[in-house]
């Protein structure tokens, strides 16, 4: 037996002595033997990968088919070996995990984006079978940014940004918080290495400085426990530079102005003795108020449980203090792990789990992914919601009965009322937080209590989408918006099929056109109406299909052709542009150049909301006008009931150092205090845009909601305006509209 390989096993036996020992070395030799001839970039055999993502797992103090699997991840994917001979060796229990971990090769993407997202969907369906597959997944995650020096810098940005969007969120929804950290520590290092490394030096510098700091406010705190009778431990670092640097960035301040690089962490045997040494604690040295946070009486998400706060110690130094049961301890360093759950073989879509629902709210995060995976959510929906789910902390507020209601930090009413029902989000109409009206993007806190005002005439509008940080919100809003917009067209494309049938002297009905829908690639007759009144369909077709015997298509077409295209024709000459037949959804490389103010064509811009250059437009030929400029997002739907000839495909042509300035909107909320105006007026003029008109659109005791139309340079130059104002403290929130 190897060195290695009874190294392993050892590990394994300290914790569990039942452990299949002559399958782990089974494993182990056969991972070994397939992958001889591979090698990896730094010059390593490719087995030291296994072999680690292996003693990971075993840190982790996981079981021995978890283990195996570890030593087996990448043997189907990488070697002549096979799910059937997997099987057949270590039985039907770690095929599936191995399975369940290897990566989607054959598949066919059009996108780096869409693979992606397709490999997360199967980490998903897997992981939700059966958890350890995740474990095991940021094993090998943490392997691969342990040794990501000897690949390219490319690979190492993109593989440290997918690390730090979802491997590292995953570890701490999962409560592994010591895998999370050394994730974020070396994504930190490929991402941001000049940053990370002026963060290592400050922090080489504090410590020379502080060196003994630590160890004494540990024997400060390792006497009172003495004195007091409580058994407990103490532990005290500075905090990781990742964190360090990620509070610089949110909060915009300097290295030297951080207050509480050091945290301890104390250790007790009880919850009361959690309790006890806080009040100890708090005697000794002052608070520093706002940072007392409970989360013994309200655990996170991921059962994460410990008390925190904050306190002036000596030296004036402003320390953070963690107090825990060893229990509590426990599930902090190894979360989902710690509960034992992959010893019962987990299942969420079945009985197995459905007794421990209610001991892990782990367990009910990962049922809500099941249910999205049952909802048909595409790829990248799915990876985008999970992406924003796994970044949020939680809040705790009430309903006016007293329901808790868990939700993400950032959460508005609006998120709220989603997360009560669906239909009590979408029938939204306002919402008072502790009994006072509050506008619906206002940011929930914890210990609010909230009340929904409903109304079934209420609609849902899209802008919702940009008051919402849940996943679930904004699939409602989304999924009602299509629902509403889809109506509206049926009922536009109705109304236009009617005037078309009218004009010919036809009489309309259902009956008709379902009767000649084979004539139609229309499989409802809702769908013609739909695509009649997105302009997708023309009357003419569907009249063609219905009269086909009696009308004669081409003398029609011919007598169009006279009495319009000629026309249009002669008044695109006239402006000097190429006419040609197209529609909504026509040619970009056929499409007419649009220069802005210095354009040579008669060119305008919609008077709601302008277009910038990078927005995707289209333009609308108007006799004695020439062509008004919509961004593809705002047309107004009854243009959609001209003929398509009269919309064309449009581009932008600009100068890359070109001063021709365009029209655009944004929509502010902000709170009543005097100079909030001039704050938000200087923070345009700083980032040098044009401040064209000023609207007060909504005007309450506490806040106020204004329209600035401007003028600005492009896309990127209304987004830095629109990041600018929403930083100033008494700013709610900032959009772009096109009302």
């Amino acid at each position: 037996m190897t060195a290695e390989r009874e190294q392993l096993i050892e590990n394994i036996l300290a914790y569990d002595p039942k452990a299949d020992t002559s399958m782990l070395a089974l494993a182990y030799d056969y991972s070994k033997d397939v992958h001889k001839k591979d090698i990896r970039k730094s010059g390593e055999p490719y087995f030291m990968h296994p072999l680690a993502v292996a003693n990971i797992l075993a840190e982790l103090k996981l079981d021995d088919a978890t283990v195996a699997t570890g030593l087996l991840h990448d043997t189907v994917e990488d070697t002549e070996a096979t799910l059937d001979k997997i099987n057949n060796m270590f039985g039907q229990e770690i095929r599936d995990l191995v399975d369940g971990v290897t990566k989607i090769e054959k598949l066919d993407f059009s996108t780096k984006k869409a693979k992606q997202a397709e490999n997360f969907r199967k980490l998903l369906v897997a992981f939700t079978t059966d958890i350890r597959v995740l474990l095991v997944k940021l094993a090998d995650r943490l392997h691969n940014m342990r040794t990501m020096e000897h690949m390219k810098a490319s690979a190492q940005k993109r593989i440290s940004e997918e690390t730090l969007d979802i491997y590292a969120p995953l570890a701490a929804r999962l409560g592994i918080h010591w895998v999370r950290e050394e994730l974020e520590e070396h994504a930190f290092r490929w991402l941001h290495p000049e940053a990370y490394k002026a963060v290592m030096e400050k922090l080489d510098k504090r410590h020379l400085r502080d060196h003994d700091l630590v160890a004494e406010i540990s024997h400060i705190i390792e006497k009172i426990l003495q004195e007091n009778g409580i058994d407990g431990e103490v532990s005290g670092r500075e905090k990781k530079p990742f964190s360090i640097w990620k509070k610089m960035e949110d909060k915009q301040i300097s290295f030297e102005e951080l207050s509480d690089i050091y945290a301890f962490r104390v250790i007790v045997p009880t919850v009361e003795d959690c309790y006890k040494i806080l009040g100890l604690i708090h005697t000794r040295w002052p608070i520093v108020p706002g940072f007392f946070k409970d989360y013994i009486s309200l655990p996170k998400r991921n059962d994460y449980q410990s008390i925190h706060t904050k306190v002036v110690g000596p030296r004036h130094q402003r320390v953070e203090l963690q107090i825990r049961t060893f229990e509590m301890h426990e599930i902090a360093e190894y979360g989902i792990a710690a509960h034992a759950l992959y010893k019962e073989q987990p299942v969420l879509d079945g009985e197995k789990i459905s007794k421990r629902t209610d001991e892990s709210q782990v367990s009910q995060w990962l049922r809500k992914l099941v249910d999205m995976l049952r909802d048909g959510q595409n790829s990248e929906t799915l990876y985008e919601h999970t992406k924003m789910e796994l970044y949020k902390d939680q809040v705790f507020c009430f309903t006016p009965k007293g329901r808790i209601i868990v939700l993400p930090y950032g959460a508005t009413p609006i998120d709220f009322a989603y997360a009560v029902h669906t239909d009590v989000g979408n029938s939204f109409l306002g919402c008072k937080i502790n009994g006072q009206h509050r506008p619906r993007m206002t940011q929930l806190r914890n210990g609010d209590k909230v009340e929904i005002i409903r109304s079934e005439e209420q609609t849902v509008d899209l802008k919702w989408d940009n008051w919402v940080v849940t996943g679930k919100a904004r699939s409602a809003i989304r999924r009602a918006v299509r629902d509403t917009k889809r109506r509206q067209h049926i009922g536009w494309g109705r109304q236009i099929l009617k005037r078309a049938f009218d004009r010919e002297h036809k009489k309309f009905s259902d009956d008709i056109i379902i009767r000649n829908l084979s004539r139609l690639p229309q499989e409802t007759i809702d769908d013609v109406f739909q695509d009649i009144g997105l302009g997708e369909l023309s009357s003419e077709i569907v009249l063609n299909a219905v009269f086909r015997d009696e009308r004669q298509p081409e003398r029609n077409e011919r007598k169009e052709y006279t009495r319009k295209e000629k026309g249009w024709r002669a008044f695109a000459n006239k402006i000097g542009i190429k006419y040609k037949q197209t529609s909504l959804l026509g040619n970009q490389k056929d499409s007419i150049s649009i220069g802005g103010a210095t354009s040579r064509l008669p060119v305008k811009y919609a008077s709601k909301g302008g277009a910038v250059p990078g927005d995707r437009i289209i333009g609308v030929l108007t006799p004695n006008e020439g062509i008004t400029i919509y961004p593809i997002q705002s047309i107004p739907m009854d243009l959609l009931e001209l003929s398509p000839e009269l919309l064309i495909d449009v581009t932008w042509d600009i100068e890359k150092d070109s001063k021709a300035r365009f029209p655009a909107q944004i929509e502010v909320v902000a709170i009543n205090e005097p100079g909030t105006l001039v704050q938000i007026a200087q923070v345009i003029s700083d980032e040098k845009g044009n401040i064209h008109t000023l609207t007060m659109l909504d005007t309450a005791p506490d806040y106020t909601r204004m329209r600035f139309e401007l003028e600005v340079l492009d896309i990127s130059h209304l987004l830095t305006i629109i990041r600018g104002v929403s930083g100033i403290s008494v700013v709610n929130s900032v959009q772009r509209t096109f009302n």
